[in-house]
């Protein structure tokens, strides 16, 4: 026994410094020295090893022991490091060309249950009703509590057409909500826009994608285009919509800025232990364009640079969207509205551990132009303007509610002056309905899901009253 716990214990120590090796642990801890082994943990990891073989219940193969070791590891340094089976890497290539299949939410685990960070606009889940900070703690019959975060979203997603149901539990309802919703491939359009009137624009993106970018330029372009049929002499006012996305690539996000930004501006930095990712990132061709395709920000209309602007977030607007807003802001370039958005403000590394598998890793912290950490903080909107007229807005997720969040570490350090926000003033005495509950104090659970740019959108109503407001200023 002694002799095979030995073996065991080789073979894990070889195991673990061929991982260390091939993820360069070494440079990221530190690239001055190597990185003794911890002997005495893989001793212990061995010796459990060893012993689950030996006296579980069932056998169980080495490979899912080995594979469940390199996830729980990755599980517990924060809520977005993960282990990426092939299932999970293969939907993470795909997902981020715009196509996968699926039900349509980001999710992460709290607590043994899978927690809805944000429904994806446009997808089975959004229509249905589900909600950010929703937990689901079954997905059929089988009870979500013991299972891997991958695991569920396998379970999730399936073939086209094919339905499964959630039972949710929501803050604020009595008894768990049983939603039934139909599979569906999920084709995101990532950006989306109209001619609110002669003069005015609306440009939404709902998520980063490797076409987003050049999307955002093109439909600039319709804008502008629109707005000439309309007799108008240009656009006087522009409002960017980032409310609810979820984030996506970074070089999406700094395409995007570097369309409203002077050429060569700082979009945003990133700070880690290894020097790879000690970055400056700026509206620059380098930064933001990939397989040597062509300059889409030499498509861009003339006056897209100087626009007035308004951007709009909230606590949905996470990642990727907070480095735009983040930039805009500290530039002085666009006029931030809305509420206080997520806070993800790390940056993930993939590191392939073969063709299929994966981990992601977190490695940096992302900060603005000014060097505010987003991290746990999120962006503070210039105007806070909350969702409705009464002055109330859905309680969402953020990041600094996730267990074994970052923290943010520029907190309390002198150098660090977030812009205070503005309070709108909102109406005191809302309307009541035909029961006499106030508006806004009660809402359907399965109401239909608020549709941004709708006669209904008061945040949107705000920012152009702020744009035609700055024209009368100009004038």
């Amino acid at each position: 026994m002694r002799s095979k716990l030995q073996q065991i214990g080789l073979v894990l120590v070889g195991l673990v410094a061929g991982v260390a090796l091939s993820l360069n642990f070494s440079a990221i801890a530190q690239k001055t020295g190597s990185v003794p082994l911890p002997v005495e943990e893989l001793r212990s990891f061995a010796d459990v090893f060893n012993a689950i073989k030996q006296g579980y219940v069932e056998p169980v193969e080495d490979k899912q022991l080995i594979t469940h070791a390199i996830s729980g590891m990755l599980a517990n340094l924060d809520p977005h490091s993960a282990y990426l089976d092939a299932d999970a890497f293969k939907d993470l290539q795909v997902s981020t060309q715009g196509e996968f299949g699926g039900l349509g939410i980001e999710v992460g685990m709290e607590d043994g249950l899978v927690k809805v960070i944000s429904p994806i606009e446009d997808t089975p889940a959004f229509r249905a009703g589900v909600r950010t900070g929703d937990l689901i703690f079954k997905l059929d019959d089988t009870p979500v509590k013991g299972m891997s975060l991958s695991d569920a979203v396998k379970k999730m997603r399936g073939k086209p057409k094919t339905t499964i149901k959630l039972t949710i539990l929501r803050k604020g309802e009595a008894k768990p909500l049983e939603i039934s919703i139909m599979r569906d491939v999920i084709k995101v359009q990532s950006v989306k826009s109209k001619l609110i009137e002669p003069g005015f624009g609306y440009l939404r993106v709902t998520q980063f994608q490797e076409e987003t970018a050049p999307d955002v330029v093109r439909h600039l372009d319709k804008l502008y285009k629109a707005d000439s049929e309309a007799k108008g002499t240009g656009l006087k006012g522009l409002v960017l919509d980032l409310r609810n996305d979820p984030g996506g690539l970074l070089h999406g996000a700094i395409g995007v800025a570097a369309a409203f930004l002077p050429p060569n501006s700082v979009v945003v930095t990133t700070d880690g232990r290894v020097e790879d990712a000690k970055r400056k990132y700026t509206a620059a061709s380098e930064d933001y364009l990939r397989g040597g395709r062509e300059d889409f920000i030499k498509k861009l209309p003339e006056g897209a640079r100087t626009v007035p602007m308004i951007v709009l977030v909230n606590g949905g607007s996470a990642s990727a969207s907070e480095i735009v807003a983040g930039a805009l802001q500290d530039h002085k370039r666009a006029v931030v509205m809305g509420t206080q958005t997520f806070g993800k403000g790390s940056v993930q590394t993939v590191l392939p551990l073969s063709s299929k598998t994966a981990i992601k890793l977190t490695t940096a912290r992302y900060y603005t132009p000014n060097g505010r950490s987003i991290q746990a903080k999120g962006i503070e909107p210039d105007i806070v303007v909350e969702e409705t007229p009464n002055g109330g807005s859905r309680e969402r997720l953020r990041e600094a509610d996730l267990g074994r969040h970052l923290a943010n570490d520029k907190d309390g350090k002198e150098g660090e002056k977030p812009a205070a926000p503005k309070k709108e003033k909102v109406e005191k005495t809302p309307a009541k309905d035909k029961e006499g509950a106030k508006e806004g104090e009660k809402e359907d659970a399965h109401a239909k899901p608020f549709e941004p740019a709708s006669k209904d959108d008061y945040q949107l109503t705000q920012a152009m009253n702020l744009l035609k407001a700055l024209q009368v200023i100009k004038k």
